[in-house]
């Protein structure tokens, strides 16, 4: 794929803010997803800001060879949970623990080497997880399309909803393969989610209207809420900047008050090992999909960041060190997102500068009021319509490696399975740390992702070491290493009863 802007190239600011502005659009709605799964909202603003520091850091580390955006992990969902019972504390040890299980693998690989991490995790392991990725993520973004954010019903299936994403999505497309107008082939989802937001908003308005909860696909509550407080009076400076409430600054008030804001309680000794507990393990498993990620970024621009420049160890360390100065200036751990690197795909913009920007846009929108309100009344079903490109094309990226991989041979044919099924069926894994009367209370959650990966390493390195003892005791197949896949229909074969196969038939003849 032929890129329009390199990683080292230089767009023209006008054109620049306009693409940075694409990559905090493509990024929004995960990022602010996580504070609001985890029960803080209102910490919207902080989780943007965040980012914006995270992806700094990162770039710094990495030496700006490596276009592609931090925000809010998914991995880290269950692991904040447990940390929440602490409070802000407890986040920021998490986030902190969690860095420095990147930084002591960056040390690592430093006087190791990376050639190890090639023999864990060759392209047989690397294509379907990555594939999984996207497909992990689809039930999500086709959650959304469906969702109307200002029905009373927010959640049920709703057509106008499905029609504002399929609205979106075409745009995308259309924005995308045309080649009269070049410059809506580089900001294909800022008219995707433009147009799907004018039609959503079109419905909307008839809706509120109307009194018909079902053409209520925008929630404007964000904005009105943003001028007017409960009593509807109005709200003062706020209204047009705020301060976000970053963690350090929570966990300050926290320690003074020796009140947590969060309804847990203070962090001691012992919650600093239950969140150890909880963050570490993770922090492990996220390292193979940092693998994945930069390998799948590397392809796109065709550049090796693993093996090559900037290198595993800076990139590890731009991770981990940016994702606890994204939790302690922001408020959740950080990872490099799927979604900014399917827009530098689609996009076909790799420009560094890019990313630079949409960090530094994201760093000063979330203390302007207004704009974080806007963004917020983005409705589901659009984001939902953009992910389906999205999420899609990492699906594809993944599946892409598989060229490199002979399914004919039964060591590779068993890894990717193990990993697809297990990943796409939902395989997780609970390990129970606390228990009340007997009972399991509390359990640490690696993702199905992770599973997966975990499963797929286990099951390359169990094929590899029975190769490798059969091979010292001089035992060979004798049919040789084939696959236990059936050979592929001819496509001259019938489906007529007692039909034979007409290439078959031929060379019996001859």
């Amino acid at each position: 794929m032929k890129l329009i802007y390199n990683v080292e190239d230089k767009p023209k600011f006008n054109k620049l803010l306009v693409f940075a502005f694409q990559q905090v659009l493509a990024i929004l709605a995960a990022t602010i997803a996580v504070p609001t799964i985890i029960g803080l909202p209102t910490q919207i603003p902080a989780a943007i800001c965040g980012a914006g520091i995270g992806t700094l850091v990162y770039l710094c580390f990495t030496k700006f060879k490596s276009p592609v955006f931090l925000g809010s992990s998914f991995a880290f969902l269950s692991p904040l949970g447990v940390a929440l019972a602490f409070g802000y504390c407890g986040i920021i040890v998490g986030s902190i623990l969690a860095g420095l299980v990147y930084v002591v693998i960056a040390l690592v690989v430093h006087f190791v080497g990376t050639k190890w991490v090639s023999k864990l995790m060759p392209p047989v392991i690397i294509g379907p997880t990555v594939a999984l990725i996207g497909l992990s993520l689809a039930g999500s973004a086709m959650g959304d399309i469906v969702k109307a954010n200002g029905d009373a019903l927010n959640g049920s299936y709703n057509l106008i909803a499905l029609l504002s994403g399929l609205v979106a999505f075409v745009t995308i497309i259309i924005c995308s393969v045309q080649n009269k107008k070049k410059g809506l082939k580089l900001i294909p989802f800022i008219m995707g989610i433009g147009a799907g937001y004018a039609v959503a908003a079109f419905f909307s308005i008839f809706g509120y209207a109307c009194h018909c909860d079902y053409l209520k696909i925008v929630n404007w509550d964000p904005i009105v809420n943003n001028f007017v407080d409960a009593e509807g009076a109005f709200v003062g400076i706020k209204a047009f900047v705020n301060f976000p409430d970053v963690a350090i600054f929570e966990a300050v008030k926290e320690i003074r008050t020796g009140e947590v804001t969060t309804g847990g309680q203070l962090l001691n000794w012992a919650g600093v090992a239950e969140v150890a507990l909880a963050f570490i393990p993770v922090a492990l498993v996220v390292f193979a999909e940092h693998i994945a990620d930069h390998k799948n970024l590397g392809s796109i621009i065709e550049r090796d960041l693993v093996e090559g420049e900037p290198g595993l160890k800076n990139t590890l360390l731009g991770d981990g060190v940016g994702s606890i100065a994204g939790t302690i200036l922001g408020i959740c751990p950080n990872t490099t997102y799927g979604e900014s690197v399917g827009c530098v795909a689609i996009t076909r913009n790799a420009s560094v500068r890019t990313i630079v920007v949409a960090a530094c846009m994201c760093i000063v929108l979330s203390f302007l009021s207004p704009i974080m309100a806007l963004l917020r009344t983005i409705p589901s079903c659009v984001m939902g319509g953009v992910c389906l490109t999205l999420y899609g094309f990492i699906a594809v990226s993944g599946l892409k490696m598989f060229k490199e991989i002979d399914l004919g041979n039964n060591k590779n044919l068993f890894t990717v399975s193990a990993i697809l099924i297990a990943g796409i069926g939902g395989l997780a894994i609970k390990i129970p740390y606390a228990t009340v009367e007997g009972i399991v209370s509390k359990t640490i959650t690696i993702t199905s992702i992770a599973t997966a990966l975990i499963l797929g390493i286990c099951t390359y390195a169990l094929i590899n070491f029975i190769e490798k003892k059969e091979a010292a005791k001089g035992i060979s197949s004798e049919d040789g290493d084939t696959s236990m896949l059936t050979e592929p229909i001819s496509t001259n074969s019938t489906y007529e009863v007692g039909a034979t196969d007409a290439p078959a038939a031929e060379e019996k003849k001859a």
